[in-house]
């Protein structure tokens, strides 16, 4: 006699989806990392968009210097815009994944992607940040500072803004590279321990 479960279409039990048992405790588990992900995310959203704009809005006029005269100041803006884009694009997978309980690209795509990226743009931020902070250095040695307080105070604020974003952003790595070590080890990106 049959069974009722026979495979269909050439399916064998070891191609078959088999879903995991996950406990209540899992489930909550799952859904704090994944909130406090979201939750870092969207720090480093708020803290490189105001870094952004801080140094969007830094000009007093035509007798006071201006933030993209300065190599560095237009890398802190770039840098921390760039940054700002790629933040809402992961708070809108991070969305996702709680919406649909599912990634928005195929699970070993997705790992690699948020981990990379992740990195990549945090040592964008440090980078511009430290190139940045040798240039407000600089000036306030020379008198640049002493005639503009206001440009100077401001840039330090951007600068200093866009250091928050990457602190958030390099936590967020941290979290990435766990998922990551994750998928290697189980095959998932999540510890499926309780």
């Amino acid at each position: 006699m049959r069974s009722p479960h026979a495979f269909r279409n050439g399916e064998s039990p070891t191609l078959r989806d088999h879903t995991h048992f996950h406990s209540t405790v899992t489930a909550q588990k799952l859904r704090r990392f994944n909130s406090l992900i979201l939750l870092l995310r969207l720090a480093s959203f708020s803290f490189s968009l105001a870094s952004a704009v801080f140094m969007l809005t830094n000009s007093r006029g035509s007798a006071s210097p201006h933030w993209y005269d300065f190599d560095a100041f237009r890398f802190v803006f770039v840098a921390n815009a760039i940054v700002a884009l790629y933040s809402v694009f992961e708070m809108g997978t991070c969305v996702w994944e709680f919406s649909r309980e599912t990634t928005l690209w195929p699970e070993a795509f997705q790992v690699w992607f948020d981990f990379g990226h992740d990195q990549v743009f945090s040592y964008l931020l440090l980078s511009a940040g430290s190139a940045a902070a040798a240039l407000a250095r600089t000036m306030r040695g020379g008198d640049t500072c002493t005639a503009n307080k206001a440009f100077c105070l401001q840039s330090d604020v951007a600068i200093g803004l866009g250091f928050a974003a990457f602190l958030f952003l390099a936590f967020s790595s941290c979290f990435s590279g766990f998922r990551v070590a994750c998928f290697l080890i189980t095959g998932s990106r999540f510890h499926l321990y309780s």
